[in-house]
């Protein structure tokens, strides 16, 4: 299975050149005020929108402030080297590689880059990959700021 998400974009140009070059991805179906982007077999269209605007908080996970809108994707562990390896010394290189839930249920290491629009992408590698979906009541805490 696959999944689709559609999100606004100020600038269409500037997003796809953005996708497509900066970060290799591959745009499928498109026109003048959208285009499809697949992201590892996953569809996320960009719709203009020259109004949009984010505003979400931030939260505080395993001491690291995070931004409560983002998305991403979840790498192994050679996938995600690499990609750090491209991107860590980019401009659009947004917050730094971190380890969550360490020792616990759950541990994995993020980073996050940061689009033209604003959004936030994650990218993500777990220590044990069957832990994706594990939960732990220990891990729930979350404090918003």
């Amino acid at each position: 299975m696959k999944f689709h998400l559609s999100v606004p974009c100020r600038d269409i140009s500037q997003t796809r050149e953005f996708y497509e070059k900066e970060l290799g991805f591959s745009v499928g179906r498109n026109a003048y005020s959208w285009f499809d982007l697949d992201i590892y077999g996953n569809q996320i269209t960009f719709t203009h929108d020259e109004n949009y605007r984010i505003t979400a908080r931030n939260y505080t996970f395993d001491e690291t402030v995070l931004p409560t809108f983002h998305f991403g994707v979840v790498l192994e562990k050679t996938e995600w080297n690499i990609l750090l390896e491209k991107y860590k010394s980019k401009d659009f290189f947004a917050i730094a590689t971190t380890q969550f839930l360490e020792d616990k249920t759950g541990h994995h290491q993020s980073f996050f880059i940061n689009d033209p629009n604003g959004y936030f992408i994650e990218f993500k590698t777990f220590l044990k990959e069957n832990e994706v979906f594990a939960t732990d009541a220990e891990n729930s805490q979350l404090n918003y700021g």
